[in-house]
Order: C-alpha cells, then structure tokens, then sequence
C-alpha cells in the first residue's frame, strides 16, 4: 500500500494568546512506494513522531492531505484506516498473557470482519510464529525480557494484517545488542509480510541499516529524501552531512581561492571551476589518508586503537568542532611522540558548503 502525503502540515497552538503557533509538520509532500521501509530520522523535535500520528489518524492536520494507495484516509478515524502501530513504551496490557494482547485487536472487529475464538487464535498464533514468541503465548509481560515484549507489540500490530505498519523508535528502550538483534528482526518480518512500512528513530545507524528510503528531517521540515548511502554519499546541506555519520563528520572553517579548497594555511585540495567565496569544509572521518608529504597538517593528540581500524585525534586551528577523528588502517604506525600529522584527502569524501545558507556547494 502507498502512502501520499501532500502538503501535510500541523500547527500547535501556543501556551497562550501572546505565543506563536508551533509548526510540527510543515509542508511534507512525499509518496512513500508499496511494500517498502521508510526511515523517519531527525534529531528530537524535528516533527518525525508528529508526522507518524498525522499519518495513524492520532492527530488531524492542519493542512494538507493523507491517502493510502488512492483512498483520501484524511479524515478517517485510526480504527478505519487498517494501520498497525508500535510505541515506544510497548503499551501491553500487564494482566493479559502473551495471545491476549495479540489477539486484543481481533476482539474490537465487527460485523463482517468479526472473528470466532478459533480463527482469532489462529491468527494470534501465526503472527506469534512471524515474530518467533509463538512458545510464550501464556505468559505475562512482566515474565519478558525487553526484546520479547518488543515482539508481542509488533505481533499484535501485524495480527489484523494492516495496511500500513507504524513503528515510533521501537528499539530506544533495548540494549545495544538487542537493539541490534531487533532491528535485523524487524527488517525480515518486513520483508516477509511486504507491509509498508515507516520506522521513526533519532539513531541515524539505525535508520540507515534496515530501510529502503530515508527521510531527514529538521524543526518540522524535509531536508533530504533517498536511499541510506546516497544521502551518506550526496548530503545536500550541512546539517544532513553532519546527522548522518558515526563519528560525525569533521567541518572546518575555509576557503575556495583560485581553484584550490583552503584550511588555514594549506590548500589541501583541487576545486577547478569553483567560485572563490568562503565555505565550510566537511571530511568524512573515513576520508583522511596519512601521509608524511600530504597537503594537510594537524597537530596530534592521541590515536585510539578499535581493531581492524585506528581512530586518529588531533587538532586544528579551523575545526569547529573540539577535535578531529580520522578513520585510517591499522597498518599505518604513528610514533608515540609524534607532535603532528599529515593527509591527502579522499576528494569524495570532502563536501564544501556555503557559509551563509549552509547549502552544498
């Protein structure tokens, strides 16, 4: 099923008379394509969640319109629209087992869809099997661990089969390692039910490691749209560049004179056809090559072994941030005394940005 949005926005009223409405949502036009997994990404408070409850029907927008396939749901309650939704905090009902909260939805079904206990067990233990619960049907949730009460939620979202599958940062509240052992769940229970799919979290790894498409968004607003390492590879503005990362990416204060990028003192990269103006320079951690003849030169502070990989720290006059991480081999040997270090940069790897808009250059 697709989902459009066209032009979909929502203003909160201020506290009082004197304050401003707040815009959550401003604006948002996208068509979200059949059967696929979207990543709703943005720091907290860039309207991401506003954006799945416009969508579930748990909020009415101020503008704009919402259809699933060519059916205008705009203006359907949430129980019409056949959506499945996750929440953060699970919302399991504590003194029902396992099937009973699955099967919870089934029992509101009415009229033609209305179910005998039969096939509503049936169901309940088919969407148990999916999310691999199915020999904890009668406990209790307070007899789970994180990560199956995570599942008993996503079961009980996908027994009546939606139309649309609605996950609000499911995964904050799991450890690092099962955060991680879910997220590849969730990846295969959509890839197997073929549910449309829009995954809302602030972990820009998390977004960029299951989904088809991914949305970044900043203060209500659509900043870029595409796939995890296009947006990587391509960000359009300095924001996005910056989000998207781990360890983040490096920005410098910098120059474009005479067809070269300069740091400082240093031309540390070829810019032929580019316009002389001042712009900020941003180097993936991944793109520094060491190198004793290489055109870039920063102070060293220390380097941080993780294995296949070293993690270099040093300094510079023009960072903006409070040190520089460079990703490099571990084949590479840095003296223990070594007072600075130099690199040649991966050209790919460098984005420069116009210092007033922050737009890409």
């Amino acid at each position: 099923m697709k989902v459009v949005l066209e032009n979909l926005t929502k203003r909160f009223p201020g506290r009082s008379k004197k304050d401003e409405a707040v815009t959550a949502v401003d604006h948002f036009s996208f068509e979200i394509p059949d059967g696929q997994l979207i990543g709703l990404l943005g720091p907290s408070g860039c309207g991401k969640s506003t954006t799945l409850n416009l969508i579930s029907g748990l909020e009415t927008p101020t503008e704009g319109k919402i259809f699933f396939g060519d059916e205008d749901v705009t203006d359907l309650p949430p129980e019409a629209r056949g959506v499945g939704l996750v929440f953060q905090n699970y919302a399991l009902y504590p003194h029902l087992t396992v099937e009973e909260n699955i099967i919870f939805p089934l029992e509101n079904l009415k009229g033609a869809k209305k179910l005998t206990k039969e096939a509503m067990h049936e169901k309940a233990m088919e969407a148990a099997r999916l999310v691999q619960i199915d020999t904890l049907m009668e406990r209790k949730p307070k007899e789970l661990s994180g990560g199956q009460q995570q599942r008993v939620a996503i079961a009980r979202a996908l027994v009546k089969i939606p139309r649309v599958l609605l996950l609000d940062e499911p995964l904050s509240n799991l450890d690092a390692r099962l955060r991680l052992q879910t997220r590849e769940e969730l990846r295969r229970i959509q890839r197997e039910t073929g549910v449309t799919t829009i995954f809302v979290t602030h972990d820009q790894e998390e977004a960029m490691s299951i989904s088809d498409l991914i949305i970044v968004m900043k203060s209500g607003k659509v900043h870029q749209i595409g796939k995890p390492q296009d947006v990587y590879d391509e960000p359009t503005n300095l924001f996005v560049a910056q989000f998207l990362g781990t360890p983040q990416i490096n920005v410098f204060d910098g120059a474009i004179r005479n067809g070269k990028v300069w740091i400082g003192k240093e031309a540390v990269l070829d810019a032929a056809g580019k316009a002389d103006r001042d712009v900020w320079v941003g180097i993936r951690p991944e793109g520094f090559i060491p190198d004793p003849e290489g055109p870039f030169t920063c102070k060293m502070d220390r380097v941080e072994v993780m294995g296949r990989d070293v993690s270099v720290i040093s300094t510079h006059e023009k960072m903006t941030g409070k040190c520089i991480r460079s990703i490099v081999s571990s084949e590479n040997r840095f003296a223990p005394d070594q007072k600075e270090v130099r690199f040649r940069l991966k050209p790919y790897k460098v984005f420069l940005f116009d210092k007033e808009s922050e737009e890409r250059v």
